[in-house]
Order: structure tokens, then C-alpha cells, then sequence
């Protein structure tokens, strides 16, 4: 692997490519046609920039931890490809470039969340949370649920209702779609220390808070419709991709094998990506 790939991979690009989609969604749904392409080039940029440097923050601050778990072992710092100083360096760059990008060329609001967001997973979520509370990836997960709202301010610089309620649909899905992780990582998560909610509570009870959220995850993702900002399509639409969910996390309580877990971590994946979707094609057709 060349030195740009791992570089590259400090990003965590397929989870940072989900949150700039969710933000990229988020410019969208804020107008009624096309975004300004400027507010649509330099924030997707800037949040990019963002992303990256809070993943890239994230490997330096676990580089203990991920030497110890089979999911992280392989990732250039747990390996020694790449040194802690370069990384640090790597990773202030990306979130000092997001932040000037922000900042100057889209506005001062989208440049304070992004920051605020870097700041919450990176050092809040990674550097105290993860180590102490299981229910860290809960209250860490304000971090990780900004994109739809930094999306919406980069193209009209206010804050919305529903840019907000989109966020919650993001902060609702992230428990059950972590601990679906989380459950078949659980001895590697009890090696390394780290107490996430399989490790302190058993698995018995992470299935039935997994069922919990997603229930609260398919009321949330009706709020749009609730209020009227989506249509019908998009209420028929999250209401299967809803039904889903929930079948997959009933099947969790009493799974075939322990490979299942991890295919509601993918489909909670596809879930979010197909509602974020179908909230754009919704609002189009509107």
C-alpha cells in the first residue's frame, strides 16, 4: 500500500462518504431547486475536510486500543506504516484547511458546526466517552448526527426544524446500527477495555435496546411527514424501509447465527442511505 492510501485510509472513507452524503442531502432539501454551486462545491469540500480530520484525530487517539482488535489491527498506525507524529499533523491539516474553507468561502455558522462536530467525536466521543460510559456511542452520537444540519447551513446559513429533525434520524439509528457492530466485535471490544454495551450489559440485553432505538427510529423518521415537509412518497417509502428494520431487529433476539449481527449492521447502513435518498427524490417531486 502507497503512502497516499494510507493517508487516505486515516479518513475512514466509506463511513465519512455516508456523512457527506447526509450533508450533500441536507443542501438539497434547503432549496427548492439546485443548490448555489457555491455553497454546494466549497461545503461539501469543507465538511469532507471535516469528517476526515475527526477519523483521522480518531485513529491517533485509539492507536492502543486498535492494535488490540482484529476490525483495526490492519489500519496504518496499529501497523507502524505510518508514525503518530504524521498522523497528528495529517489530521490538524485537514481540520485547520475544513475550517478556513468554511469559514471564508461558505460562512461562519457551517465553520462553528463543523467544529463543534470534529471537536464531539473526536475528543468528546473517542477520547472520554468510548472509555466511559456503555453509553458512550448514545451521547457520542450528537457528533455524528450534524451533517444533514451543516448541509442546510452551508446553503442558506440559518438553521431549520427540519434540518434538525433530520439530524435526529441520524442520532436515533446510530445506537442500534453500532451495537449490531458492536455485538459480533464483543470480544474484541472486552480485549482492548473498551465498555460498550455487550461487554458491560450481555449481549441479551444490547438485542432488545437494538429493537428499543429502531423502534424509536421509525417513529423519528416519520417526523418529516408528521410535519409536513416530506410527502407521500417518502411516508410509504420509510415506512417499508422502516418495517425492515424492525424485522431485523426482532430476528436479533433469537438470531440464526452469530454472523447476523452483522447483517443488521449492513442493512442499517442501506437504511439510512435509501431514506436520505428517498427524502431527496420526495422533495423533487414535490
Amino acid at each position: 500500500m502507497s503512502q497516499m492510501s494510507e493517508y487516505f485510509q486515516l479518513t475512514k472513507p466509506r463511513v465519512v462518504m455516508l456523512l457527506v452524503f447526509c450533508a450533500v442531502i441536507g443542501m438539497f432539501l434547503a432549496v427548492p431547486g439546485i443548490p448555489p454551486w457555491r455553497a454546494l462545491l466549497f461545503g461539501t469540500l469543507g465538511i469532507w475536510l471535516a469528517s476526515g480530520s475527526a477519523a483521522a484525530f480518531n485513529h491517533l487517539i485509539d492507536e492502543r486500543i486498535d492494535k488490540l482488535m482484529a476490525r483495526t489491527a490492519r489500519r496504518p498506525l496499529a501497523t507502524g506504516q505510518l508514525k503518530p507524529h504524521q498522523v497528528l499533523i495529517f489530521a490538524s491539516f485537514l481540520g485547520t484547511a475544513s475550517m478556513l474553507v468554511l469559514a471564508l468561502l461558505v460562512n461562519v455558522l457551517t465553520a462553528v458546526l463543523s467544529f463543534a462536530g470534529l471537536i464531539g467525536y473526536a475528543l468528546v466521543y473517542t477520547a472520554y466517552l468510548k472509555h466511559a460510559t456503555p453509553q458512550n456511542i448514545v451521547i457520542g452520537g450528537l457528533a455524528g448526527a450534524i451533517p444533514p444540519l451543516l448541509g442546510w447551513t452551508a446553503v442558506t446559513g440559518a438553521m431549520h426544524p427540519f434540518a434538525l429533525q433530520l439530524c435526529l434520524i441520524i442520532f436515533v439509528w446510530t445506537p442500534p446500527h453500532f451495537w449490531a457492530l458492536a455485538i459480533f466485535r464483543r470480544d474484541d471490544y472486552a480485549r482492548a477495555g473498551v465498555p460498550m454495551l455487550p461487554v458491560t450489559h450481555g449481549v441479551p440485553h444490547t438485542r432488545k435496546q437494538i429493537l428499543f432505538y429502531t423502534l424509536a427510529l421509525v417513529i423519528t423518521s416519520l417526523l418529516p411527514a408528521i410535519y409536513g415537509y416530506s410527502g407521500r412518497l417518502y411516508t410509504v417509502g420509510a415506512s417499508v424501509l422502516g418495517a425492515g428494520f424492525i424485522y431485523y431487529a426482532i430476528r436479533l433476539l433469537n438470531p440464526p447465527d452469530d454472523y447476523f449481527a452483522m447483517r443488521v449492521f449492513k442493512y442499517s447502513v442501506k437504511y439510512l442511505t435509501m431514506l436520505f435518498a428517498l427524502l431527496l427524490l420526495d422533495h423533487w417531486l414535490k
